[in-house]
């Protein structure tokens, strides 16, 4: 029992000593935290976000086919919003219009990308690009009251 007890202290004590150390490291991982949530849009943001990736495709001289948002898919800490695209263009025009879209302000990433011919000699590129963004309040709350599955939120 009594080794036990100076166990306990001399843990209690180390953490005692470190606690200005990890006060600062949480307040760092906070401000990071932040960070990364302003690359996430909001709700309203998510409109402005869908016409920046349709102007950077724009903007290269490719023509859109197919621009389909797809349903939302709530995660535990944000919404991921699937966009079916479909363009026909330069192969370079199609690498600058990736690049410009990883180069936007929010966080939007280009999947299941498949690149075809077509006869008049231009290429046909169909992409799932996805969006995230953070949950508000409401979608929070929500995701909180949902039961644990095999220890993990579902």
């Amino acid at each position: 029992m009594e080794t036990q007890l100076k166990e306990d202290y001399k843990t209690r004590l180390i953490q005692a000593i470190n606690i200005d150390a990890l006060k600062k490291q949480r307040e760092q991982v906070l401000q990071y935290v932040m960070q990364i949530e302003k690359q996430l849009p909001s709700k309203a943001e998510m409109d402005k976000l869908l016409s920046d990736i349709n102007q950077a495709g724009l903007g290269r001289g490719l023509q859109f086919e197919l621009f389909k948002p797809g349903t939302v898919v709530i995660k535990n800490y944000y919404a991921e919003l699937p966009i079916t695209v479909r363009v026909t263009g330069r192969y370079h025009d199609m690498g600058f219009f990736a690049a410009d879209i990883s180069k936007l302000s929010r966080i939007v990433t280009l999947n299941n990308i498949s690149i075809a011919p077509l006869k008049d000699g231009t290429l046909v590129m169909d992409a799932t690009a996805k969006t995230f963004r953070y949950l508000d309040a409401d979608e929070v709350g929500l995701q909180n009251k949902r039961p644990l599955v095999s220890g993990a939120r579902k």
